[in-house]
């Protein structure tokens, strides 16, 4: 807690600093966002959903050790001159350490930086974490006629460099600002660590790779903690709802939703995943048991590597039996 209060005081100094640049309303670098002919300023609460549950997504979901969460939001809304993350390019030092850490000085410091060089940055915003895969967070966001577009990052805790997030949405239409705008949310690698499931010990992906979307089949690899060959897309693993306040609603904190009191669990309608058995190789052949001159038996075996879920495929049968000639008989 100590810290995210210090992540949030220090998010408030940056965005200060940010908006009091001297002539920054009147130098700004013109791009593809200056358009925006809507009123110079407003205001959003921001509310993320985890929708991250067993049921949702069974294979080898985190119970403990830690079980499955989220980071807090490190978020930014800007002009098109910056860019937080991109799909299909490499991150920042500062997303691959919030991505694989959740550590956020790096990255904080890099939008310090596109504020100060190039004016393309209006403020920074931040939510709190959530301690389980399913719940709700929220903030509030300001943009900016020149500063229209929303990018924030959410680190998927535990796994490798697994986040989700949205990068550069653009909340101005021409000569307005867009009243809600809702988005699912799906699970991205940052190319920095080459681990294959949530609780993969660190191994630094070299050369470093772009950023890619997980899919239910991409890393096409079993061992993956997202595969799912027989869905068509993964479920969303998270929602975001953006709604532009009121003149009169500004200042006052965002709203929860849906939210019990004691807790920050959600009830929702998710996803009810079938999840197949999976067994391992059959071991050798035992010794064959018997008497002599008689028929006798030997069993191999495997074992169950994962067990179904969501009316999967049952396991199969875990030991077989054949006939064999007993050796070594006198």
């Amino acid at each position: 807690m100590e810290n995210l209060m210090f992540i949030y005081h220090s998010c408030k100094v940056i965005w200060t600093l940010l908006v009091t640049i001297p002539g920054y309303a009147s130098s700004l670098p013109v791009g593809d966002d200056s358009i925006c002919t809507a009123e110079e300023l407003a205001k959003y609460s921001i509310i993320f959903t985890g929708k991250w549950s067993q049921t949702a997504f069974p294979k080898q979901y985190p119970l403990y050790r830690p079980p499955a969460q989220w980071s807090s939001m490190l978020g930014v809304t800007h002009s098109s001159d910056y860019s937080m993350w991109k799909k299909n390019e490499y991150a920042s030092n500062g997303v691959r350490d919030f991505a694989e850490k959740g550590e956020a000085w790096v990255l904080m410091k890099e939008i310090e930086e596109a504020g100060e060089k190039i004016q393309s940055v209006h403020g920074i915003f931040s939510a709190s974490a959530i301690s389980s895969g399913t719940g709700q967070t929220s903030t509030e966001l300001e943009v900016h006629s020149r500063h229209p577009l929303v990018s924030f990052v959410v680190r998927i805790v535990p796994s490798p460099d697994w986040f989700v997030g949205i990068d550069s949405l653009n909340l101005c239409e021409g000569d307005h600002w867009m009243e809600e705008v809702s988005v699912d949310l799906f699970p991205y690698d940052a190319g920095t660590d080459s681990g294959f499931t949530f609780s993969s010990p660190n191994f630094a992906t070299i050369p470093q790779e772009t950023v890619t979307e997980i899919t239910c089949s991409s890393p096409s690899h079993p061992a993956n903690s997202f595969y799912y060959p027989k869905l068509k897309i993964l479920p969303p693993i998270a929602h975001v709802t953006m709604v532009k306040l009121k003149k009169n609603h500004l200042g006052l904190p965002a709203p929860y939703l849906n939210l019990p009191a004691k807790s920050n669990e959600i009830i929702d309608s998710v996803s009810e995943t079938p999840l197949d058995c999976e067994v391992s190789q059959w071991s050798s052949w035992g010794l064959c048991r018997g008497l002599c001159r008689k028929t006798g038996t030997k069993i191999r075996t495997r074992f169950v590597l994962l067990h179904p879920a969501n009316n999967g495929m049952p396991c199969p049968n875990l030991d077989e039996e054949t006939g064999c000639e007993p050796e070594n008989c006198v």
